[in-house]
């Protein structure tokens, strides 16, 4: 982000759109918060942060089962509160999707602070107190051409 700019930014409700699709011959759903389709300025929250959680117990078809959806769900919900941050108003970061297929569980954020989530991924990973195994991924994308697919125009 450049020196000396100011913003000014209304962040949007969350607002989600179920996605379905098949890839490699296994189901996927995405929950997209379409909110973020027409969010500016975009490169306030430049970076793209993606985590990427292994299911345990799944189906045949690489969905998890029904328990292993209440820990992941969970996981994930943790994961969005400390990410966001404290303050609810202004979060440090904007929640875009959840992706699960492949017996994985993908979350992805959009991030203004990049420092204040690796320090708490830093933490949690020393800890190692999680549930799931995960990998995450943090990468600069100020215009956002990593949310293309989620973001796009299903009209």
């Amino acid at each position: 982000m450049g020196e000396g700019k100011e913003f000014e930014v209304l962040i949007p409700d969350e607002a989600f759109q179920t996605l379905n699709f098949d890839q490699e011959n296994f189901p996927g759903v995405a929950v997209v918060n379409i909110n973020l389709a027409t969010f500016e300025p975009k490169e306030v929250f430049g970076w793209n942060c993606s985590v990427i959680l292994e299911c345990e117990d799944t189906m045949d078809n690489g969905m998890p089962s029904k328990e292993e959806s209440l820990i992941i769900d969970a996981f994930g919900d943790f994961l969005d509160d400390n990410i966001k941050g404290e303050d609810k108003e202004q979060p440090n970061a904007l929640f875009l999707a959840r992706v699960t297929w492949k017996n994985t569980r993908q979350l992805i954020w959009r991030v203004f602070d990049l420092e204040n989530v690796e320090t708490y991924f830093a933490d949690l990973t020393k800890k190692g107190t999680h549930k799931r195994s995960f990998d995450y991924s943090i990468d600069y994308d100020a215009t956002w051409e990593l949310t293309e697919w989620y973001l796009k125009d299903r009209g």
